[in-house]
């Protein structure tokens, strides 16, 4: 199975190939140029030096969520492109689980981490038994303070990554949680891993169409907040303290 994989989450790209387990190609940018620069045409000219088009693939794959609100969106919008024009089926893939699949090769306890801001990060903890990650958490959106309280006695030291990893990382062992940073390469989000979960969605027959393939964000956009709370405000009604007065 010829898997091609995009991950644009937060603010590196890269797109991958992969025939099963095997990485063939992989493009990584983390230049600060916009996603919708770079994604698509760093998916067309890896192909291209591979001597393919999407028609020879079978899937398309690219992290879903969480992530950032604008990098989620244009993955997925190329991601259904791709697929359409080639009528091939697309893999949704978890932003976090992606990242613990970069070090599946490790033994212990993965805490992927991305920085959400709002003094919040997206985070799943995953068990890594040498060869597959198998979730401890849901994907979610977490104070530090509430993964600090549900972590605090734990002796497993946690291996952290994602681009939250530094801040989770000196957060953890400020509260004297065992707690080692992943090395640089495997640190941050890849292409790789995403096509390396797409492939076990695949073998578990979860791929979907390319007119289902959505952004999963695991939280309103700031737009959608301040819509909400104006809302809510429009819908409470004046105080009337005239009550009691001649």
């Amino acid at each position: 199975m010829k898997i091609l994989a995009l991950e644009s989450s937060a603010t590196a790209a890269s797109v991958a190939l992969c025939q099963e387990e095997t990485l063939i190609a992989q493009t990584f940018l983390h230049t600060g140029l916009t996603h919708s620069q770079t994604l698509l045409p760093m998916a067309q000219r890896l192909l291209q030096d591979c001597g393919l088009t999407p028609r020879d693939l079978d899937l398309i794959a690219v992290a879903a969520g969480p992530g950032s609100f604008t990098g989620l969106r244009i993955g997925v919008a190329a991601a259904k492109g791709l697929a359409w024009a080639a009528e091939l089926p697309c893999a949704g893939c978890s932003t976090l689980e992606s990242m613990a699949w970069n070090v599946a090769g490790f033994s212990g306890q993965v805490c992927a981490a991305m920085d959400a801001r709002r003094h919040q990060i997206y985070n799943a903890r995953f068990q890594v038994d040498g060869t597959h990650p198998h979730r401890l958490t849901p994907d979610r959106a977490i104070a530090l303070e509430d993964l600090i309280t549900e972590l605090k006695g734990t002796q497993i030291p946690q291996l952290v990554i994602g681009d939250g990893a530094q801040l989770c990382y000196e957060s953890l062992t400020s509260a004297g949680i065992p707690a080692l940073l992943a090395p640089p390469n495997l640190r941050l989000q890849s292409a790789w891993g995403v096509a390396r979960q797409a492939l076990e969605l695949a073998r578990t027959g979860q791929t979907i169409s390319a007119a289902a393939l959505v952004p999963v964000y695991h939280r309103l956009s700031q737009a959608e907040r301040e819509r909400l709370a104006q809302e809510n405000t429009a819908k409470t009604p004046p105080h009337d303290d005239s009550e009691g007065r001649l």
